[in-house]
């Protein structure tokens, strides 16, 4: 008989060749496999018998699965999502975004909230959830992206505030919004990905043009007739990718970048003077 606790020991020695996080990615698929959380595995000390699904989790994450894929689920900022192929794994630099929102929104918070490239979700649903009053739209190009932020919203009570529209960018949208979000492609086409990211997330809300760009200039040119006045927009950038400020400071915007917790530049806001 192998215990939990042994286990999980030996997972994590073979996992430590392909993931920076070991220990937790083996934790993570023992609780998923014993039908726990985390935080219970490791209150009751991984005791008993290990259940034999355990290996076939192991042998997944062994293969470069995403540990979210696996389990099916990722915590993000106050919210858990579901998620699975198809649509980029929430991570906690993008929480930056909601930092600098509630920076300038308060407890008050935005009464419209507008989510571009928004996948399962990730920041409408968290931002929804941040605050009670406020309302949301989320677009994608992707349907299978949608669909799981549409059960995303229904799990988590967010439904009757949250619409999701199949779209690309800010093409076709009428309405100005309080608060745009957005987090898009932004690596750069060739770059060298984990084989976690670059052999399971989908390449389209990865990758975007030579340098990495593209997509930066499509917003800069559609935020300013969808940011209502005295609105703000936060946009996620990638490391060493601060230049692309210049994007949007060309059509107008104030800048300013908010770093992330490892204090890497991550998320440019955006303000336009009011009329």
């Amino acid at each position: 008989m192998v215990s939990c606790a042994e286990a999980v020991r030996a997972a994590a020695r073979r996992l430590e060749g392909i993931s920076a996080t070991p220990r937790l990615d083996a934790e993570l698929l023992m609780a998923h496999a014993l039908g726990l959380s985390r935080e219970d595995l490791l209150l009751r000390g991984a005791q008993g018998e290990a259940p034999a699904a355990f290996d076939a989790l192991v042998a997944r994450r062994l293969a470069h699965e995403p540990v979210a894929y696996i389990l099916g689920r990722r915590a993000f900022w106050t919210i858990e999502l579901e998620v699975g192929p198809g649509v980029l794994v929430p991570r906690p630099d993008s929480e930056t975004l909601i930092e600098a929102a509630l920076a300038i929104f308060g407890e008050a918070g935005p009464a419209t909230i507008l989510d571009l490239g928004t996948g399962p979700g990730t920041l409408l649903l968290a931002a929804l959830n941040q605050w009670p009053r406020a309302r949301g739209l989320g677009v994608d190009r992707s349907e299978a992206a949608l669909g799981y932020a549409r059960r995303n919203a229904e799990r988590l009570g967010l439904a009757d505030r949250a619409e999701f529209r199949l779209g690309d960018w800010g093409a076709g949208i009428a309405e100005r919004f309080d608060l745009i979000l957005a987090n898009p492609p932004y690596v750069a086409a060739g770059a060298d990905l984990p084989a976690d990211v670059a052999g399971h997330e989908p390449p389209e809300a990865l990758f975007a043009g030579a340098d990495g760009l593209d997509d930066y200039r499509r917003l800069a040119l559609q935020l300013p007739r969808l940011l209502r006045p005295g609105g703000a927009a936060c946009i996620e950038i990638g490391a060493g990718q601060r230049d692309a400020a210049a994007l949007f400071a060309a059509q107008g915007f104030s800048v300013a970048a908010r770093d992330d917790l490892a204090g890497v530049p991550r998320c440019l806001v955006l303000s336009l003077e009011s009329p």
